[in-house]
């Protein structure tokens, strides 16, 4: 669904084990294993690593795209700046903070906390709106400036 096969590929392709990327997140092979076949979704933040780790995008690994990344490309992730594009997004598609949280089915107050910066975004939530939307994961996380949207 989101990001298991080039996950994998990826993986298999510096010639690591699960238990070596598991050992490189400071996790256990087995809850690697359940991210990996997308028993467990795996948090932003794990993702975000492991994307440096093989050198490609966010947008890559979740199969938005097959640029595997992008030239000016910040590796950290920036909460303040992925609220202020989330915010700025819902806006450009007229959508109230209670209808976004209606479309990811969570609560209200979860799209307000990542709209101020307290948390960064879910996994499955941002997958969800890059997904619908076409807009770039990277870009909603901060890590790039352009694209916003993508052509895949």
């Amino acid at each position: 669904m989101y990001y298991n096969e080039r996950l994998k590929q990826l993986r298999e392709r510096v010639g690591n084990n699960q238990k070596e990327v598991a050992s490189i997140l400071n996790i256990h092979k087995g809850l690697y294993s359940h991210y990996e076949t997308e028993d467990y979704i795996m948090p932003i933040k794990h993702l975000n690593y492991l994307c440096n780790y093989f050198n490609v995008s966010i947008d890559y690994l979740f199969n938005l795209t097959d640029i595997t990344n992008y030239k000016e490309n910040n590796q950290n992730l920036n909460k303040e700046l992925s609220g202020k594009r989330l915010k700025e997004f819902r806006k450009e598609n007229k959508l109230t903070q209670t209808k976004l949280s209606q479309i990811l089915n969570t609560a209200f107050s979860t799209i307000s906390s990542y709209e101020r910066g307290v948390n960064i975004i879910a996994t499955p939530f941002l997958y969800t709106i890059c997904k619908k939307y076409n807009i770039s994961a990277d870009y909603l996380l901060g890590r790039i400036d352009e694209p916003k949207y993508l052509d895949k």
